[in-house]
């Protein structure tokens, strides 16, 4: 555990950590990929009283929280590691979920991030008492931290649909994200709500498996065929012996992504006509029946939801055993899903593939700023963020993960090793110059929203004409609108005009100066 701070129970009357020669007390909420790399990095910075809150009883984050039958990642292996831990032994080049999570367990122990984690702690509430944080855990303990940064994640509060009859279900019922690992589907009616990419998944791992299959679809997705490959022995021996070969991959994988699917979900028009070419060729190739064919084609645009990759779910969904349900669904019954057209589909087991509640973040913890100002409040169903990484009267508060970030088809690992490294960045800053705490001016958050708000218009995000879950409650993509090269020179490169940058007077004061005027975005 991390040693002794020295801050007593009035943390107020203390000196910050820059002038008392101590090193800062750090709190990171949650233990997944980019708490873990908070930690390794942080440690290699120099900062070593780092204590991690995680709510269950391991690390991995998403990939320890989903464990439901096809689980993959869509970005390739390579790309999907962290920086300073590349794996040579990947079993393929898009990997599967419980590898992952072996993975991520294994960094953690290698590089000593599990020894700085209190398991099975939430974080209930986070109120600033300047320059410093008060952390409640969900039994009331209270302890004081210099720093706070959210390592929380993006999707992970499921969704759960309003459905009429939901609870008069008197089969096994779950969320995806809930999946019951001793349910045995073989002879089951199994009935599938929702078709993003999870589902996909699901469906094609469990098609030629269960008595039944009941997918039902409200919003029909394009799907790019995903190119999986298994790795030899052979070409994992000479990673081992090469490691610059897999650095190599990592960029190149990199490279490939950034000039292709990201510059097509940017507005790109030629690599957006190779995108719908794609998946246009994937479905017409792999559905022979034209009026299942007519039912999976989207009326939107080719990556104007998050591009699903997958080559399983096409060939499953047309099994003898498989039916897309594109009637609306009326209400759930104790025996089944009862849809507009009078029919009951009877199943053994619903699955509800629905997503995550994308505008929560941190939330539903409850973290008060300046002045008593909530969050949660502040944000009302539209999250917003400077940067992806801090928000305006909420000093030494930061986020890995947070609102307005490049969340599209990219690798949220290099994303979170990017933002940390900023993270670092403003905590040298306040270490040289002895400040007691930092937050965006409300003027720099304001035009950098505005910017985004503006350059989102031209993304297929927008133009594209569907809804997805990267919508804010006021129809706004809440993401980064700008290449990835651009952003990682953001964090490469903060600009400390953006910040109110407090010394212990002023931060105590617990009162916001007025905004300068910031630098252009």
């Amino acid at each position: 555990m991390p040693a002794d701070s020295g801050l007593n129970p009035s943390p107020s009357a203390q000196p910050p950590w820059t002038q008392s020669g101590r090193a800062p007390r750090i709190a990171i909420i949650g233990a997944g990929m980019s708490g873990i790399a908070a930690v390794v990095k942080l440690r290699k910075a120099g900062y070593h009283d780092v204590t991690v809150f995680e709510k269950t009883d391991r690390v991995g984050g998403t990939w320890r929280e989903n464990q439901y039958p096809g689980l993959s990642c869509d970005i390739p292996s390579y790309l999907y590691q962290f920086s300073f831990e590349k794996n040579p032994d990947w079993s393929h080049r898009f990997s599967y979920g419980p590898e992952i999570q072996r993975y991520m367990e294994s960094t953690a122990e290698k590089h000593g991030v599990t020894r700085h984690v209190r398991f099975n702690t939430q974080v209930d509430a986070l109120r600033y008492l300047a320059p410093v944080w008060e952390l409640t855990t969900g039994d009331g303990q209270t302890e004081v931290f210099d720093i706070v940064i959210s390592a929380t994640g993006v999707l992970h509060h499921p969704s759960i649909p309003d459905i009429p009859g939901l609870s008069d279900f008197q089969g096994e019922a779950f969320h995806t994200a809930r999946w019951n690992t001793d349910l045995d589907l073989r002879g089951k009616r199994v009935g599938i709500i929702g078709t993003g990419s999870t589902s996909a998944q699901i469906v094609g791992d469990i098609a030629d498996k269960v008595d039944k299959l009941s997918l039902f679809q409200r919003t029909a997705q394009w799907i790019h065929p995903l190119p999986q490959k298994a790795y030899g022995r052979y070409w994992k021996a000479l990673l081992r012996k090469v490691p610059v070969l897999n650095t190599a991959a990592y960029w190149g994988v990199a490279f490939s992504i950034e000039q292709s699917f990201v510059r097509a979900t940017l507005g790109n028009k030629w690599f957006l006509r190779y995108v719908d070419w794609a998946c246009r060729r994937n479905l017409a190739k792999n559905v022979p029946d034209p009026e299942l064919r007519r039912k999976l084609t989207p009326d939107y645009a080719a990556a104007c939801k998050r591009l699903i990759f997958c080559s399983t779910f096409y060939p499953a969904i047309s099994r003898d055993n498989a039916e897309l349900v594109t009637d609306g669904i009326e209400r759930i019954e104790a025996n089944g899903v009862r849809t507009r057209d009078g029919r009951l589909h009877e199943l053994d087991v619903l699955v509800l593939a629905t997503g995550f509640k994308a505008d929560r973040f941190i939330l539903p913890t409850r973290v008060i700023g300046e002045g008593g100002q909530q969050l949660g409040a502040q944000w009302d169903g539209s999250p917003r963020a400077h940067r992806a990484t801090s928000v305006p009267g909420f000093p030494n508060f930061w986020m890995l993960e947070g609102p307005t970030g490049p969340i599209g088809n990219i690798s949220l690992i290099m994303v979170s090793e990017h933002q940390i490294d900023y993270v670092i960045a403003c905590l040298d800053k306040m270490k040289r110059d002895g400040l007691a705490a930092m937050a965006p001016h409300e003027a720099a958050f304001r035009r950098y929203n505005a910017a985004m708000t503006e350059a989102v218009q031209r993304t297929v995000w927008v133009t594209g004409g569907c809804q997805s879950w990267y919508l804010d409650k006021d129809g706004i993509p809440n993401i980064y609108p700008w290449t990835p090269r651009q952003y990682r020179q953001e964090m490469r490169h903060p600009k400390f005009s953006e910040f109110r940058l407090m010394r212990a007077a002023e931060a105590s004061a617990n009162v916001p100066q007025p905004a300068k005027e910031a630098e252009e975005v």
